[in-house]
């Protein structure tokens, strides 16, 4: 299983937490994992460390965020689905030493297959935001 398939299943099972706001972290996890039939032991270590990753530090992500926003908006006006992939690249280029630029151009490819029509635009304006911001 390539690392784009990897991260895809991770971004899904994201967005179904943002939807479902379970705590219960371990059974999601191992449901998801079970249900997709998951096998490949990077893939479950990968879709573990991020979701645990973006819980442990989604105070400073969700921070990154709402800074990054324009003025007139807040998160919760974000889809889930735009919020599910700003989470995962984010964790990405702060905590997994993933390139920037990978995690940018992965984020907006899965913005062109599940977002809306400015979702790719969206999420590129606010992680190279949020790139520029880590900089400094």
């Amino acid at each position: 299983m390539n690392r784009s398939t990897i991260r895809e299943l991770t971004f899904k099972l994201i967005y179904s937490m943002e939807i479902q706001k379970d705590d219960d972290i371990e059974e999601q996890i191992n449901l998801y994992i079970q249900s997709n039939n998951i096998e490949d032991k990077k893939a479950k270590e990968y879709i573990k460390d991020v979701i645990y990753g973006i819980k442990a530090n989604l105070e400073v992500i969700s921070n990154l965020i709402e800074k990054n926003l324009k003025s007139d908006w807040k998160i919760d006006r974000i889809s889930k689905i735009d919020l599910s992939l700003l989470k995962l690249a984010i964790y990405e280029i702060k905590y997994k030493e993933i390139p920037y630029k990978v995690a940018i151009n992965e984020a907006v490819e899965l913005a062109k297959k599940y977002g809306e029509d400015n979702s790719k635009n969206f999420i590129n304006g606010i992680l190279a935001s949020v790139v520029k911001q880590l900089d400094n």
